[in-house]
């Protein structure tokens, strides 16, 4: 029960490595919220299976792409739940294709998603974080290798982070507050299923030969909101299969 006591706000919290943390989290004992953009009952569902945990589960429904409703769950979280000492951005997409088929549209969300929501609930929870506090963001292994291409945009959205990671935690250090990115490369989502048409072009990039379990990039962001991570700031923690080696 390594996070008894804390409260943690998970973004994008209802699939995936989203979801993943918000069970690591809430399973060592945290009070846990999480906000959601679409599906209602994906979020009961989650609320109900974390019930047995005996701590609180919070659903928000909040579009990473609206920055003020990023900003109120912030505030909803460290209200309802009493303080807020872990935020961990994992609000993501993936938009693929050709440059010249990017869409405006398609470049203000994936933004606003990545960058603009992270940067706002980061904010907003430093008003709450003490020492001890925790800012952990779900980057990408295209941050730092692009192999093919297709994916400019969601590189350079997840790129971002590393900037805003290296500078807010020059920024929080001295008030005990570590900021990180998690990279995942290739996982089992939905998103990227490990049947998918794309795998053996994947598998051939990588040193181990298998996807991620969503588990496994919760278990990095464990450690990261853990006490035994509280020397670790300003860093990329690669869990990529050997993607970027």
């Amino acid at each position: 029960m390594e996070f008894q006591g804390k409260a943690a706000l998970v973004t994008g919290g209802t699939r995936g490595i989203g979801a993943a943390i918000v069970r690591r989290l809430a399973q060592q004992g945290a009070d846990v919220a999480f906000t959601y953009a679409k599906s209602d009952q994906a979020a009961k569902d989650l609320v109900h299976e974390l019930a047995a945990t005996g701590g609180k589960v919070l659903a928000i429904k909040a579009d990473s792409r609206d920055l003020a409703a990023v900003r109120a769950a912030v505030a909803q979280t460290a209200t309802e739940l009493g303080r807020l000492d872990i935020l961990v951005n994992s609000a993501g997409v993936f938009p693929a294709g050709p440059i010249e088929d990017t869409t405006l549209q398609e470049i203000n969300d994936t933004l606003a998603i990545h960058a603009g929501a992270v940067f706002v609930a980061s904010q907003a929870a430093l008003s709450y974080m003490g020492s001890g506090g925790r800012i952990i963001s779900i980057g990408s292994c295209f941050a730092q290798r692009v192999p093919y291409g297709g994916v400019t945009l969601y590189a350079m959205s997840k790129s971002a982070l590393i900037g805003f990671t290296k500078g807010l935690a020059r920024e929080v250090g001295e008030r005990g507050i570590t900021v990180n990115i998690v990279d995942p490369g290739s996982t089992d989502t939905d998103m990227n299923p490990a049947d998918g048409p794309t795998v053996s072009a994947e598998l051939e990039l990588m040193a181990i030969k298998r996807y991620a379990q969503a588990e496994e990039i919760a278990a990095a962001v464990g450690y990261l909101a853990g006490p035994e991570s509280r020397f670790v700031t300003g860093a990329s923690l690669a869990i990529d299969g050997g993607f970027t080696a």
